[in-house]
């Protein structure tokens, strides 16, 4: 775009490729850097086009429906029906089979349309009647007050009966027994309450998914929403987990995913299952907890209340404590009648939680947002990992279940569990582990293709896809955690019938081997109790066998033996991340691919849309610049430094006295000059401690502390929020007061916590500074292999292999993104340093976003590139003099 930028021209560049890409079917990559209003060209582009799209499905409906009405009166007359010929059949067949198909088709879009009006007169009486939200708060109100009652008459009715509780211990375990496995077909789970609703038959209606990273991201996303055009008449739904929805604090004081997903799943089938059961012949009442929450009546209510008004998912939560609700399963109650569809990247890319979700994504519109890291993020979502801890735990487990339930499991369910038992007994195998209680003491890491894994573990006769399907329908891993939940831990050993039986072969074994890391000073499996009970290992094993029903070429195993089959692991690692892209591509419409910083661009082309069958004609790509004008932004690649040492960071260089010297003299030059906050990035954090230690020692520190207060990255998240405030109040408090002290300087990591989603606008990132270039550890046994199957599999570029690209590429991305978090609205303005003579290079080079690109100098000595800085002084923030 011409010179200045504004941000109107730009949004309206956007939508209009926008529009043109949903309307064609395409898939687009987008990147529109930050200040550019992306959120807000996305929703208004998106939403016109469904507007649009709309008002031509109901023209058209209504177009067919007046043609069938005058096609109806036209039969009715004699002579009236015109009769097509068809070779091979009568004349009187084929105009049958024609007019039932058209008459049915004509049906379905007038039940379409009643259900359409219905719904739009209900959502209508409750945006405008308030009477009606307050009676059904008060029915709920009501209908609480009466269980409490009845809840004390059952408790007063039970006083005195201590033999008869002492008896239902043991029945109460009747929860924990499998239920019959009749067969290995999948059943469709419809509870009665669903069954009796009409509405939840309906047809979902072309819908825009909008997946993000972050619920905080889909959070701003949602307010955009709000404040648009489209903010009153939009029916939008927030989708998170239920660690994020839940308003049961019994069940959220559980704190971990994994134990707040099973207390919901056992909550919800004591609800659906029958409280009287026979037992020898005695009948005898079985007390469930059941969730207040999980009130279809009232989910219904906070389904309609959902698509009223648009809400992100703290309003939602509010709403579902004001009407005792749960905002899970209403906002998924919503889906099928909303156009807007707000949720986490991670639960849309993945089939099964999609599945269960009740997304469809036929014909629809997906919208992936901060999408730079979308292949890894599908790598990650599919590569599953279980340590040897897990294994010895899960198989512990299971057998003390199948011990004492023995006789109450039926056949079916027996087999499975033996076959389960198996699978565990040679994984530990394979990484080491003997029946003679030896333990292998051979460390190192082995890749394998899938097969010869399969062939190498003796479990190439087992059918992993109907031991997987068992799992998850049989939910085995929630009876087993719930079992071993009564018996107080993973390692307990459960009384059976017969309690002086000592555990056999291959239990004591791995009881052993759990005992023996303890003392060996190995780290535990988990930290303490409370973690202990977060875990359910069963569960990853599960999604280790389902990795395992993988193409062979698509993944390898990685079997990382170490002094203890305990330490050791299994890991399965996704090659082929267009595998599980390709469908939501197939059945999608259009999906819009959108970044700040995309570039380089290449990857998504040839790693995720290629292999993915998509044809190349079908992909567009769009990328606008920035909204700054070309002065506010300075960067500079810098080959040498002020004593003229060549600056370039490898591994076998960045480590010597110069180089670390060298670059503490460039930051007290930049310090100098640079007022409020400078943003240093390193390629590590052990570089970053490396460096701060040398300048500790040789006073540099001392020196750039006189100018700029210091700050360093955490490691660990829950600290990043208390070093940000302080940063910024430092600076804050620099420029106001004035003084020798100038603002702060911050020494980050590139990848770590602040490299992403961090704004770093105005006196907070006054200057950039790239230490080297943050290429990613080639000796990792993961990117080997992953350089192996691209060289293999994908064609060489620009005469570099693909291997040499894909470093280059994960390297740029990274700093990308790390120099993009200075620039973050229209006025702003800031240096970028590059501090490595190899950015210069073409093939790097052109791998830096455009409108960084086309502003960068390339200084080969120090002092050149100083008085470039000093020149950015003439900004009305830099009026004060060295």
């Amino acid at each position: 775009f011409p010179f200045p930028y504004t941000p109107y021209l730009i949004q309206e560049r956007f939508m209009a490729a926008l529009y043109a890409a949903l309307e064609a079917g395409r898939v687009g990559i987008f990147e529109s850097p930050t200040g550019t209003g992306k959120s807000l060209s996305l929703i208004c582009g998106a939403l016109s086009w469904l507007r649009d799209l709309e008002e031509k499905k109901q023209q058209e409906e209504a177009r067919l429906l007046a043609q069938d009405g005058k096609e109806r009166l036209d039969s009715a007359e004699p002579g009236g029906a015109g009769i097509c010929g068809a070779a091979g059949e009568p004349d009187w067949v084929t105009a049958f089979v024609r007019k039932k198909e058209e008459r049915d088709a004509m049906d379905r879009l007038k039940e379409e349309q009643i259900k359409r009006k219905k719904r739009e007169e209900r959502l209508e009486k409750i945006r405008h009647n308030v009477q009606l939200k307050y009676a059904v708060k008060r029915k709920r109100s009501e209908e609480d007050e009466t269980k409490r009652l009845l809840q004390l008459s059952k408790e007063v009715l039970s006083e005195g009966a201590g033999e008869e509780v002492l008896e239902q211990l043991d029945h109460n375990e009747e929860e924990l027994i499998l239920a019959e496995y009749e067969s290995d077909e999948e059943k469709k789970a419809v509870s009665g309450l669903e069954e009796d609703d009409d509405d939840l038959e309906e047809e979902h209606v072309t819908k825009i998914y909008y997946c993000s990273r972050t619920h905080s991201q889909l959070a701003q996303f949602v307010r955009e929403v709000q404040k648009s055009p489209f903010g009153k008449d939009t029916r939008l739904v927030s989708l998170g987990s239920r660690q994020n929805l839940c308003v049961n604090e019994e069940v959220r004081r559980l704190g971990a995913l994994q134990l707040i997903s099973d207390r919901c799943m056992e909550m919800q089938k004591n609800k659906h299952e029958k409280s009287n059961e026979e037992v020898e012949g005695k009948k005898r009442r079985v007390s469930r907890t059941m969730c207040p929450f999980y009130s279809y009546e009232q989910m219904q209510f906070l389904r309609d209340e959902v698509l009223v008004e648009v809400k992100d998912i703290e309003q939602l939560v509010a709403l579902g404590r004001e009407t005792k609700a749960c905002p899970y399963y209403g906002s998924r109650y919503a889906i099928p009648a909303a156009q807007l569809v707000v949720l986490p990247y991670q639960m849309l890319l993945h089939e099964p939680t999609r599945s269960a979700a009740g997304i469809k994504l036929k014909d629809q519109v997906v919208i992936i947002d901060e999408a730079h890291n979308l292949i890894d993020t599908i790598t990650c979502i599919h590569s599953v990992e279980v340590s040897g801890s897990q294994l010895c735990c899960a198989h512990s487990q299971l057998l003390q279940y199948m011990e004492r339930y023995r006789k109450r499991l039926k056949a079916k369910n027996l087999m499975y569990i033996k076959q389960i038992l198996y699978l565990l007994e040679r994984f530990v195998a394979v990484l080491g582990g003997k029946e003679t209680c030896s333990i292998s003491r051979d460390a190192g890491t082995v890749l394998k293709s899938i097969n010869d894994f399969l062939f190498q573990s003796r479990i190439d006769n087992i059918n992993l896809f109907k031991v997987q399907r068992y799992c998850e329908k049989s939910l085995i891993s929630r009876k087993l955690f719930g079992f071993m939940e009564r018996y107080g831990g993973p390692a307990t050993a459960v009384k059976t019938a017969k309690e002086n039986q000592k555990l056999a072969g291959l239990q004591n074994f791995l009881l052993t081997l759990q005992q023996g890391s303890d003392k060996a000073g190995d780290p535990p499996v988990e930290a303490g109790d409370d973690q202990l009970r977060t875990a359910s290992p069963l569960m990853q094993i599960e999604g280790f066998l389902s990795a395992l029903t993988n193409a062979n070429q698509d993944g390898r195993v990685i079997l990382n033996r170490q002094g203890t089959v305990g330490q050791s692991s299994l890991k399965f690692l996704l090659l082929n991340p267009a595998v599980h892209f390709a469908k939501v591509v197939e059945e999608c419409r259009a999906v819009i691919i959108a970044g700040g910083t995309m570039q380089p661009v290449a990857d998504f082309r040839e790693q995720l849309l290629s292999r993915a069958g998509v044809d190349p004609a079908r992909v567009v790509e769009f990328s606008c610049g920035h909204v700054i004008p070309p002065e506010n932004i300075l960067p500079i690649i810098l080959c040498s430094g002020p004593s003229n040492q060549q600056l370039e960071f490898t591994y076998e260089t960045r480590d010597l006295p110069q180089m670390m010297d060298e670059t503490g003299r460039i930051l007290c030059n930049l310090c100098n000059v640079v007022p409020g906050g400078v943003v240093c990035f390193f390629p590590s954090y052990e570089y970053e401690r490396q460096v701060y230690a040398h300048w500790e020692r040789t006073g540099l520190l001392a020196r750039l502390a006189a100018k700029k207060k210091l700050f360093q990255e955490p490691k660990k998240a829950n600290q990043v929020e208390q070093v940000l405030v302080e940063y910024t109040k430092c600076i804050k408090r620099c420029s106001q007061a004035g003084g020798q002290l100038t603002g702060a300087l911050l020494l980050s990591v590139v990848g770590g916590k602040m490299s992403e989603g961090i704004n770093f606008s105005d006196d907070l990132g006054r200057c950039v500074i790239m230490v080297g270039m943050p290429y990613p550890n080639i000796k990792s046994p993961e990117l080997q292999e992953k350089m192996t199957w691209l060289d293999k599999t994908m064609p060489r570029a620009a005469g570099q292999a693909p291997s040499r690209v894909l470093i280059e590429n994960l390297c740029m991305k990274a700093v990308n993104q790390s120099i993009g978090r200075a620039i973050r609205h229209q006025k702003d303005f800031a240096s970028i340093l590059l501090l490595d003579r190899r950015y210069a290079r073409p093939a790097v080079f052109n791998k830096l976003p455009q409108w960084i690109r086309e502003r960068t100098q390339v200084k080969p000595a120090f002092g050149s590139a100083f008085a470039e800085l000093r020149k950015v002084r003439t900004h009305a923030s830099y009026t004060k003099t060295v």
